[in-house]
């Protein structure tokens, strides 16, 4: 089956602590909002000790105009884009030797925090000696959902072509949304909690060369998106005049705990399988209150979600590309040959992504 075999991270240039961030709201925030002193409480329950942004807190103390933020992030996206591809075709983690750009086959980009026509990967592949005929897959829209999905997307582009060498390339922005004039609770519980974050994933078929791998690698042994109909108003943008407005329903970890075990358990009895038979969970951590709903609704130990916390302490939610660190740091583990994982991923839609992981 197709697996992933290599996962590295292009880390944004300023790191934000926690507090900082929330100091900075506060003065940017008090005089429109009576109450922000307890609505300030969300910066520090929610876990999230520090974040990474691709600009210092200095710029967002100041007004930009939609085609000022867009051209920020077309910017910052190409250059942490190409960081990360050359670490990940290059990892001394995860590869024996370095893959050349020009073996790989096609490029799925994962994208919800700005806009590039031409897409991003055909600015990288100006800049890197990838092969003309590269095909490219730009992904927009999925959310937090979207780093799950590009590597189900590159499974099933990997099932049709085996001797494939695919790049999945997340690459989120969340900070250069900021709208430093909406006060509204979603605006200051998405600033409390979104960080930047760039990450790419080599995924190979079965008629690759084996032994470039250097630790153990998770076979996809199959995949499942669902979407839950009428529920456009959970999560997403709305686009305004002057950029990207976020939506946030307070109801997210309630809808967790009731939509999402029967979700997984149906996905697992099609492969004779039960939650109990799962060694890892390789799950999005949306926020503390998703990472506990996770555990209300599969009845699930916390070690299980322990990685997923640590990399939500340390990043925050870097929406699509936030499950590819938790994957790369359960490859770090060189965990068993034979045991399974489920990865997930929830995101607009309201929707979810589900794989199953094979450790060979």
């Amino acid at each position: 089956m197709p697996r992933v075999i290599s996962i590295e991270e292009a880390v944004p240039p300023f790191k934000v602590m926690q507090e900082d961030a929330r100091d900075f709201i506060h003065s940017m925030f008090s005089k429109s909002h009576g109450n922000i002193e307890r609505l300030l409480k969300v910066f520090i329950n929610g876990e999230i000790q520090s974040r990474f942004f691709a600009k210092d807190l200095k710029w967002f103390s100041e007004e930009h105009s939609l085609g000022e933020k867009n051209d920020a992030f077309i910017e910052s996206a190409v250059e942490l884009g190409t960081q990360a591809i050359k670490k990940c075709l290059g990892s001394k983690s995860f590869l024996k030797e370095t893959i050349p750009t020009e073996e790989i086959d096609a490029i799925f980009t994962i994208c919800t925090t700005g806009f590039s026509t031409p897409s991003l990967e055909a600015r990288i592949m100006n800049l890197i000696p990838f092969s003309e005929h590269t095909k490219r897959i730009p992904i927009w829209g999925l959310g937090c959902a979207g780093g799950a999905s590009g590597l189900s997307r590159a499974f099933e582009y990997c099932l049709a072509f085996p001797s494939s060498k695919v790049l999945v390339l997340s690459i989120e922005l969340c900070s250069l949304t900021f709208q430093q004039n909406d006060h509204s609770k979603s605006n200051l519980i998405g600033t409390s909690l979104f960080a930047d974050g760039v990450a790419c994933a080599l995924v190979v078929g079965d008629a690759c060369d084996n032994g470039v791998e250097k630790l153990s690698s998770p076979e996809i042994i199959a995949t499942q998106s669902t979407l839950m109909k009428n529920s456009l108003d959970v999560m997403g943008w709305d686009m305004k005049d002057n950029g990207l407005h976020v939506i946030f329903s307070k109801d997210i970890p309630s809808i967790i705990e009731r939509w999402l075990r029967p979700n997984v358990e149906k996905f697992l009895q099609k492969h004779g399988l039960d939650i109990s038979d799962l060694s890892h969970f390789v799950a999005h951590p949306g926020g503390k209150k998703v990472i506990q709903a996770y555990q209300e609704a599969l009845k699930i130990p916390p070690d299980m979600t322990e990685t997923s916390l640590q990399v939500l302490k340390e990043f925050g939610n870097m929406s699509s590309a936030t499950v590819l660190y938790v994957l790369k740091r359960f490859m770090l583990k060189n965990c068993p040959p034979g045991q399974l994982g489920l990865a997930t991923a929830l995101g607009p839609g309201f929707s979810s992504e589900l794989l199953l992981l094979r450790w060979k």
